[in-house]
């Protein structure tokens, strides 16, 4: 019951607010630091986290190095997005503490 209402919650919030590619990116490293800080990533995970926000700031780089940023750009950056938000979740998730 509750994780149907919490996947609710964050669907409904999803919908309302449609963040950019810079807003996610900043919201994404906000909840690896929380993560960080509530102990529930390890130094491992948050590693592996960090790295791929970095990666994506670099593809973002890439991208608007030419002045111009193509739709599929676009595409693979916000895809990138999606797989890191997964990753932070799932590895938020995992029962896997830094005691």
């Amino acid at each position: 019951m509750k994780f149907i209402k919490v996947s609710l919650v964050v669907l409904l919030s999803l919908a309302l607010c449609h963040e950019t590619n810079a807003q996610t990116g900043a919201i994404q490293q906000a909840r690896i630091e929380q993560g960080v800080r509530s102990g529930e990533l390890t130094r491992h995970e948050k590693r592996q986290l960090k790295r791929q926000q970095r990666r994506i700031r670099r593809d973002k780089k890439k991208a608007a190095a030419d002045g111009v940023v193509t739709k599929a750009e676009k595409r693979k950056i916000r895809r990138e997005q999606r797989r890191a938000d997964r990753n932070i979740y799932r590895k938020k998730h995992n029962r896997r503490d830094r005691d």
